[in-house]
């Protein structure tokens, strides 16, 4: 049998199997979300695998692939919906006030070079870090809302934030140490 007539018999068996759990994962991970949305997703999880390269290799796990496929599917969601609603010339300003946070307002401390760590320590945080500061620093989002759409409660999101802010301090202190003997 060709990998891609076993993949698609395989999704097929797991999606018919599984519809209503994939389904209850989904409203469990966005909690404002409606079952018509939820269904949304599964149903646009289900047909990109669907309509993956015929030269594509055979998924060895299936219900661990899928999950993953929709985990991420929500990710890209829950950002898309907030990033719409940016203004994009304000960036460089929220970067900037970013910055002064670390810097403070001094002049001699802030420069176009730090504020190029800063986006870099920011992109080489963990994930998790990485996402509650971008979702708080830049979205707006309050914890209280990240919380019900994660269904994380707001204490972890604090605490993740704490850590991410701590460690991108020390990570911007050293390089600002290296960089201008300060």
């Amino acid at each position: 049998m060709s990998a891609k007539t076993e993949n698609r018999n395989n999704l097929s068996q797991f999606f018919n199997e599984e519809y209503g759990s994939l389904r209850n994962y989904v409203q469990s991970r966005i909690r404002d979300t409606s079952e018509r949305d939820a269904e949304d997703i599964v149903q646009d999880v289900a047909l990109r695998m669907f309509s993956r390269s015929d030269d594509a290799i055979p998924i060895t796990n299936i219900g661990g692939y899928v999950y993953s496929a929709i985990r991420n599917r929500i990710i890209d969601i829950m950002r898309g919906k907030k990033e719409q609603n940016l203004p994009s010339e304000n960036i460089d300003e929220q970067w900037q006030e970013f910055a002064e946070f670390f810097y403070g307002d001094a002049d001699n401390a802030y420069s176009p070079e730090m504020e190029a760590e800063l986006k870099t320590a920011v992109e080489n945080l963990k994930p998790s870090y990485r996402d509650i500061i971008i979702a708080i620093d830049f979205e707006g989002y309050t914890y209280k809302q990240i919380s019900e759409r994660t269904g994380i409660p707001a204490g972890t999101l604090m605490s993740h934030r704490h850590r991410a802010m701590s460690e991108l301090s020390k990570k911007l202190e050293n390089i600002k140490a290296l960089n201008y003997g300060a």
